[in-house]
């Protein structure tokens, strides 16, 4: 089934042209109808502006006795894998207090990614939502894609039989996995990612994450040295060209930003590669066949490191949080959307914005 989209008008305040990216037949059951995915069509933004991020990992007690105390034993955290990916149970994301907030940011620099099991967060309403993950960091409205009606800080992540959009911009690949960090190309790009999924497969439909951290200690000293010194631009141009002529709306205007290759980040001190498959697009001042090289090694080093990646089975009540600057993840779409037996894969995203990227010997991210 191609998507079904309904156009409709508001005019409480001002005209805004709504594009619904769902068939509303198949949903009027469906308990976070609410949250189904619709496209803006008329909102613009200006270019984001320059901002002073304060990392809450640096004020954070690094024992972390607030968010994981050792004389609890209904708080249960596991590792996923020895370099990254932490699962907790038996903790609310919606109850945390400020000091047990600083200590999760840390966790989640340290170990990439963070899993919270047995959740009530997506009950508690788009308004609190918002509120924790702006302690975080100021909310990213994602330019072109789809969101939850009247909150565009919630990024709408959505597969089903009546939207199919995020399989068919894969359809001539191989595989749908791809790799990225979110956003990439912001000047100041995405700290804290924070995943809810509304409605989950029973099976398929994972999410997988890289360490860019261990991808980095990987590489030999040489290989190190050379990319130290070396920023790739990331481009938000094709995603943004992408979206026009699949007759999406651009809400705001593409940019690039030349990165550090190698970041490192404000509250571990730890250097992480700060490239990604999806965003990245060229070395700056290197030939263009040494950049295609040697973005092609790296992304396949990325890519196929199992050994420094986690895949995380989604169930009820899961919520995923991870660190852009220290991660590349990829959802993997092997489900059929039209066996009702498998299901529909429905969720948001809430991204907060962090640093300007800052590499070896105080490399900085630059832009025009």
């Amino acid at each position: 089934m191609s998507t079904t989209t309904i156009t409709v008008a508001e005019t409480e305040t001002a005209l805004l042209k709504l594009t619904l990216a769902y068939d509303e037949q198949i949903h009027e059951q469906y308990k976070y109808a609410a949250y189904l995915p619709v496209y803006d069509e008329k909102t613009h933004f200006p270019a984001l502006q320059p901002f002073e991020f304060n990392d809450r990992g640096l004020v954070a007690n690094k024992e972390k006795p607030n968010l994981l105390p050792k004389d609890n034993p209904g708080v249960k955290s596991s590792t996923l894998t020895p370099v990254i990916g932490t699962e907790i149970r038996g903790l609310q994301l919606s109850q945390l207090n400020d000091l047990q907030k600083d200590e999760l940011a840390l966790l989640i620099a340290e170990r990439g990614v963070v899993i919270f099991r047995g959740q009530d967060f997506k009950d508690i309403g788009v308004e609190k939502q918002k509120e924790f993950g702006r302690y975080f960091g100021p909310l990213h409205i994602h330019p072109v894609g789809a969101h939850v009606k009247d909150n565009l800080e919630l990024h709408n992540i959505y597969l089903g039989p009546d939207n199919e959009y995020r399989n068919k911009r894969r359809s001539k690949k191989l595989t749908t996995t791809g790799y990225h960090s979110d956003v990439s190309y912001e000047h100041q790009p995405p700290g804290i990612t924070i995943l809810t999924l509304l409605s989950v497969p029973p099976t398929g439909g994972d999410t997988a994450w890289a360490s860019q951290t261990a991808a980095y200690a990987r590489l030999s000293p040489p290989i190190k040295a050379l990319l130290e010194g070396l920023r790739a631009e990331h481009s938000g141009f094709p995603q943004a060209e992408g979206a026009q002529r699949d007759g999406h709306f651009v809400r705001r205007d593409p940019i690039k930003s030349e990165h550090p290759i190698v970041r490192v980040h404000p509250a571990t001190g730890q250097k992480a590669l700060f490239i990604n498959p999806g965003f990245t697009k060229r070395i700056v001042g290197l030939n263009e066949e040494e950049s295609e090289a040697l973005l092609k090694l790296l992304f396949t080093h990325i890519s196929l490191g199992q050994d420094f990646q986690v895949r995380v089975r989604w169930e009820e009540g899961t919520v995923a949080l991870w660190d852009n600057r220290v991660t590349a993840h990829t959802a993997i779409s092997d489900y059929n959307v039209h066996n009702p037996q498998e299901g529909l894969r429905h969720g948001f995203r809430i991204t907060t914005l962090g640093d300007r990227p800052t590499g070896v010997n105080g490399l900085t991210s630059v832009w025009e």
